[in-house]
């Protein structure tokens, strides 16, 4: 039966990741979600019911558009494997319950946010509103109204933290050292992890993005590298191993 339900996620995840691809994009271009229906950017050819099946008809129609045959972006696909395997794992680690709820929302926020700040280098406030608000509302009944009013201050905390930070470093760097959007970043992971964890991410994003920042210097690139999906994934992968403050110091402590 786990197998039959890790299977049923993974579908459901690559649906929704289809889904989240078309809200990141368009809304990122100022598009509406619904209308026009899925179609082909270059010749706007409509896609059809079968072209519209996530992963197996990128493969059937060998990555291309059936009318133009223009290559499709490889990162549509990624994109739904990657959350099908997402929303299996959140299946797997949080069981059928309104944590798995919790799960799949900030999930589904952060695969929206890494494409639209990727592609466009844009954390779609929208995108946050509505995530933060679906958070609070399932938190009402998942754990009270006292402990949700600790999350929300958490993310407060998180949210402030951040800003003193963008204004150091950008005092240090004598220019703008982080956008908003990863400030406003903060609050949610405050939301969800908990302060101290949120704090956390900053690290862990650093640690992850440095060698991708050092590759670019030595290459002489002048390419901007977006701070939010670094942030984005090691608020993940915190969340998901569901590591504690207190693990990474009795860690530091034992080291």
């Amino acid at each position: 039966m786990d197998l039959f339900y890790v299977i049923i996620f993974f579908i459901l995840g690559t649906v929704m990741g289809s889904f989240l691809y078309v809200v990141a994009t368009r809304l990122s271009q100022d598009k509406s979600i619904i209308s026009p229906p899925s179609h082909c950017d270059v010749c706007n050819h409509k896609l059809v019911w079968y072209e519209l099946i996530p992963i197996l008809s990128y493969i059937f129609l060998g990555g291309k558009c059936s009318k133009c045959h223009t290559k499709l972006p490889i990162s549509y696909v990624l994109v739904e494997l990657i959350s099908g395997i997402l929303y299996s794992v959140c299946y797997h680690v949080f069981g059928l319950n309104l944590d798995l709820v919790i799960a799949l929302i900030f999930t589904s926020t952060i695969i929206t946010i890494i494409v639209s700040d990727i592609e466009y280098m844009i954390i779609l406030d929208e995108v946050l509103l509505f995530c933060i608000g679906s958070i609070i509302v399932v938190n009402l009944f998942r754990i009270g109204v006292v402990e949700t009013a600790y999350s929300i201050l958490s993310g407060i905390g998180a949210f402030l933290t951040m800003y003193l930070l963008k204004l150091l470093g950008d005092k240090i760097f004598k220019k703008e050292s982080l956008g908003g959007g990863d400030i406003k970043l903060l609050f949610l992971f405050g939301l969800v992890l908990g302060y101290p964890m949120s704090i956390c991410s900053i690290f862990l994003a650093t640690f992850i993005a440095f060698p991708i920042a050092i590759y670019f210097v030595i290459r002489k690139k002048d390419n901007i590298i977006p701070f939010g999906p670094f942030l984005s994934m090691s608020a993940l992968i915190l969340f998901i191993l569901g590591i504690k403050f207190i693990d990474i110091i009795n860690f530091i402590i034992n080291f």
